[in-house]
């Protein structure tokens, strides 16, 4: 049963007879206005779309106030300094990343004074809630059409105000064109183009066409007689300006960047396509059904200048866009990498079981030498250093053997999801080759995680066997071995908690992975190792170009894994020093565990602790892998510009696949072939 939407009606009316009245400030009229249509929970988005809807018709039924609402909408946008909201609103700024968080933390202490006279400032005012972006953007764009359309109908005009408003347009837009032009002649733009001084013709040409298309937009008379006096030019330089910043970035992700290049990058992009709307908006004049060619530019441009202006002081925002600069760079290497980690055929999901194998054995041993190492009694520093050691090299040789620890395959395997993933204005493009290649990561994490528990279980065992004959004592004493239990426990103990504590670590190692792989192709590691005169010199040149690329290959793997390490031996210790709970909970160290805890037993243990034990190995993996893979599909996602709630329709498509063909999710097809092909 739909339920029934509060429509305001009465708040509404009241906030419309104020224009109808007059006598008040259009930005105190328009402040009103959206206090009465704004719904109480900001993602209740049905309601604020009906209450949209209901001032639209409002509008479109009553002449007077249609000719007073447009009256009020012109002396506000014509009557103040609006260049910068055409040219700004919604565009990462020019100061840089630091240079702007410095700034909105600092207004969020003192926020600095608002000058109704700028237009940017006004929309601020009239928009003045920190969350109203939220309903406000996710208005359906028939439904912020409409309202723009109800306006325009025949009625009262302004030609005064209009005409105010289309210099105050053709300012912003020569604006951009310039700052565009400076921006495409940069050196990092440069580094990555190689046909840049080519594209630097298009970036500069874009000033002096938009200087004549200024001049049409204010002599018509003179530009009825020509008729090449229109934006098509304009727009074919803009288009080549955009294939540039696209071939920038392939070229970026095979290259390298840097977080100004990936910045500017961004920042151009987005001045580009504000020029194309601004241009467009201008030019309707010589369309022949520029109606609605005006109304769908124009209701594109408000809907991202007026968010643009309600996050302009967000600090979470500015991280926000500083996560999805880094991301649209890590994810690609890293992206790289997952692709990897997925098996799409028998041969590749049964080589996956073996790497998973050997990497269980390399884990068993780690297991017991961390178990050993306990025993030390060491400083904290001290045994957090052992611990770590132990760690990180052990991931270091499981990379370097090519084996397969099963919970990194989340953090690299989400980014290859990404990057099959297109944000379009919200939508999923080519969702059920997308649910292909993730029903491929299941069966992969699947097979990886029996591979790495089947092995690891059994070889502890078969180690603790080992060295009770060998020294005539188990490894580990009985005490041990239950507190070893213990640990697992899902209910009596943290051992969940833990869990996600090193997924959140498996989800920082494969950003790391990301950033040591960029950070090889953008300067070149492997080229400059190469070239090293000792190196070559002690070694001979071919045999230093093949570490250097091996190194340029492998840079950021060693780096994630020896991290990862790092991060999981010297947890307890800043737990211990802080008062803090802290540790980690690893699906393969806890098989390992399991299993020194059933030898030193005997094998002989209460059926409850068993059960509740062997739980808490699942949980654990599942808890691992959860954690990682949510992190890194929801920064994957964040780089190509789609919001983690929107992959609501690749889930359910999936929660249907696993319905209809559950064996999808464990085995390979049997005919070969790649999902994602």
């Amino acid at each position: 049963m739909a339920r029934e939407i509060d429509l305001n009606a009465a708040a509404i009316d009241a906030a419309l007879e104020r224009f109808v009245a007059g006598g008040e400030s259009p930005v105190m009229l328009f402040r009103g206005l959206i206090d009465a249509v704004r719904p109480r929970n900001y993602l209740d988005v049905p309601t604020a779309e009906a209450r949209w809807r209901f001032v639209t018709e409002r509008i479109r039924v009553r002449p007077g106030l249609r000719q007073a609402v447009r009256a009020s909408l012109l002396e506000m946008m014509a009557g103040r300094r609006a260049v910068s909201f055409f040219s700004d609103a919604g565009i990462l700024p020019a100061a840089g990343f630091f240079g702007e968080i410095w700034r909105r933390i600092a207004e969020r202490l003192l926020p600095p004074l608002k000058d109704p006279s700028y237009l940017t400032d006004a929309v601020a005012l009239i928009f003045h809630r920190r969350r109203d972006y939220q309903w406000f953007s996710e208005l359906p764009p028939e439904a912020r059409q409409g309202f723009w359309s109800a306006l325009a109908e025949p009625g009262e005009r302004a030609p005064e105000a209009a005409l105010r408003m289309q210099e105050t347009l053709l300012a912003a837009a020569e604006v951009l064109a310039v700052r565009i032009a400076a921006m495409g002649l940069e050196p990092e733009l440069a580094r990555v183009l190689p046909d840049h001084d080519e594209v630097a013709a298009a970036f500069v040409g874009l000033v002096a066409e938009m200087r004549e298309f200024a001049a049409a937009c204010r002599n018509p008379e003179a530009a009825a007689a020509n008729p090449l006096a229109d934006e098509k030019q304009l727009l074919v330089l803009v288009d080549q300006c955009l294939a540039a910043v696209g071939r920038a970035r392939r070229a970026a992700a095979t290259q390298g960047t840097s977080l100004r290049l990936t910045y500017l990058l961004v920042r151009l992009e987005q001045s580009l396509h504000r020029l194309r709307l601004l241009a467009q908006v201008l030019a309707v004049r010589f369309a022949s059904e520029s109606g609605d060619a005006l109304m769908d530019t124009w209701t594109t441009f408000t809907r991202d200048a007026i968010r643009g202006v309600i996050r302009r002081d967000s600090v979470r925002e500015q991280v926000g866009n500083l996560t999805g600069l880094l991301a649209l760079r890590v994810t690609e290497n890293a992206g790289r990498t997952g692709e990897h980690y997925i098996a799409l055929d028998h041969r590749e999901y049964f080589g996956m079981w073996r790497s998973a194998a050997g990497a269980g054995l390399i884990i068993a041993c780690m297991a017991l030498v961390k178990i050993l190492a306990a025993k030390l009694e060491l400083a904290p520093l001290n045994q957090a250093f052992v611990y770590s050691m132990n760690y990180a090299l052990g991931f270091v040789l499981i990379h370097i053997l090519h084996f397969t620890i099963a919970t990194k395959q989340p953090a690299m395997t989400a980014a290859t999801i990404a990057a099959a993933v297109s944000g379009v204005r919200g939508r999923l493009r080519d969702i059920e080759r997308l649910a292909d290649l993730v029903a491929a990561m299941v069966r992969s994490q699947i097979a990886a995680i029996l591979g790495n528990v089947l092995v690891a279980l059994p070889a502890a065992i078969a180690i603790a066997a080992g060295l009770a004959w060998w020294k005539g004592a188990p490894a580990v004493d009985p005490g041990k071995a239950f507190h070893l239990l213990a640990d697992l426990d899902p209910v009596r103990s943290l051992a969940l908690v833990h869990a996600a504590i090193a997924g959140v670590y498996l989800f920082i190692a494969g950003l790391i992975s990301g950033y040591f792989d960029n950070l090889a192709a953008y300067g070149r590691l492997g080229e400059r190792i190469a070239a090293l005169r000792w190196l070559r010199a002690a070694i001979g040149a071919a045999a230093a170009a093949r570490f250097g690329a091996w190194v340029d290959r492998n840079l950021g793997g060693l780096s994630g894994n020896f991290f990862f390490g790092i991060f999981l031996g010297a947890t307890a210790t800043v737990g211990f020093l802080f008062g803090l709970p802290l540790d980690i909970r690893h699906i393969a160290f806890a098989a390992a565990n399991f299993g020194y805890a059933l030898y030193a037993l005997d094998f002989v243990v209460p059926l409850d602790t068993l059960l509740w034990s062997a739980l808490g190995v699942a949980l654990v993996g599942v808890t691992n892998l959860t954690v990682s893979f949510a992190l890194a599909l929801w920064v994957a996602l964040k780089s190509h510009d789609v919001e983690f709630r929107r992959a609501g329709e690749l889930f359910r498509l999936l929660g249907r696949r696993l319905l209809r063909q559950p064996g999808l999710f464990l085995l390979p097809p049997r005919a070969t072939g790649s999902p994602a092909g």
